[in-house]
């Protein structure tokens, strides 16, 4: 069984999904410290013909902790928001299937941070026909007081996982050798994202995944997802 851990993002780029789809089993990281500087409540979509953020907004609290016991501000305005994504991309050809999956997104009454995103997640999966059951890391009986690398193998060993596959930026991450130890292989995902049309200017590579859905028939989004990525081996 092939299982892949990442933590949470909003809206994150096509490469996590890609991730998830590859995977039989896709735990999602709610115990572990929720990073500022990151992408858990933020993304990139296009705007007058470049990039530009977009994000949900954190209520105040200690940096240190986990993103589970972070929480949405009451100041959020989802309905602000969305005017955003509509006015973005008024002229996208699929602006009314991607806005109605948006609307159950954004407007998700979650106040928990990881509540709101595991939702995210689960309702995108869907639209794009990724059938892949997702879980709560802290749902699965392990010494989640582990680290980084221990910690993955004990979740990959608690699960029955004979295959790890993360993201190719976690090359340097992880030692084979200790994967194969526990009779689990190690590979990467790379992603091969062909430039698709975005209205006319140069293109912008990498952005939420909320653009690729704007810009890209369902029927070629979902043949993207499954096909336009390597698999790679670690190197000696």
């Amino acid at each position: 069984m092939r299982v892949a851990i990442m933590q949470p993002y909003f809206l994150p780029y096509i490469g996590y999904f890609q991730l998830i789809a590859a995977a039989d089993l896709f735990i999602v990281y709610d115990n572990i410290k929720y990073t500022k500087k990151g992408w858990i409540n933020r993304n990139r979509m296009l705007l007058n013909d470049g990039d530009a953020l977009f994000s949900v907004p954190l209520k105040n609290a200690s940096d240190q902790l986990d993103v589970c016991e972070r929480e949405i501000s009451p100041q959020f305005d989802a309905g602000k928001l969305l005017n955003q994504f509509r006015g973005a991309y008024r002229r996208a050809p699929y602006l009314r299937e991607t806005m109605a999956l948006l609307e159950t997104i954004v407007r998700h009454p979650a106040v928990n941070l990881f509540d709101f995103l595991l939702h995210s997640l689960v309702q995108t999966c869907a639209h794009l026909g990724i059938t892949t059951p997702l879980r709560r890391s802290s749902d699965i009986g392990i010494d989640h007081a582990l680290k980084g690398q221990d910690k993955v193998l004990a979740l990959c060993q608690a699960t029955g996982a004979d295959h790890y596959i993360n993201p190719i930026g976690g090359l340097q991450l992880y030692r084979e050798a200790d994967f194969l130890a526990k009779g689990i292989a190690l590979e990467f995902l790379q992603s091969r994202l062909h430039p698709y049309p975005q209205g006319g200017g140069e293109f912008v590579p990498w952005l939420s995944i909320v653009d690729v859905m704007m810009f890209t028939s369902p029927a070629s989004l979902q043949a993207a997802i499954r096909q336009q990525f390597d698999m790679t081996r670690p190197t000696a």
